[in-house]
């Protein structure tokens, strides 16, 4: 599997995962720090075109009230 410039391979193409839902909500959460914000790529080894996917799913379960949009103190 080609890995990015970082040296991870992309989770999403290993899985062939084709579209991320909104409404998987145990998958967005390890895509999401501590603190509510979304995760980048040279942490997580997504490629772009699911990183966009992923944050678009991300901010559309925050409007739907699956996700918090801060953690809890």
């Amino acid at each position: 599997m080609a890995k990015n410039k970082y040296g991870k391979p992309c989770p999403f193409k290993i899985e062939g995962v084709q579209y991320i839902d909104y409404k998987n909500y145990k998958l967005l959460r390890r895509y999401i720090s501590q603190y509510g914000k979304i995760v980048p790529r040279y942490y997580t080894g997504v490629s772009l075109k699911y990183q966009k996917e992923l944050s678009r799913a991300i901010k559309r379960a925050r409007e739907m009230a699956l996700l918090p949009y801060t953690s809890k103190w």
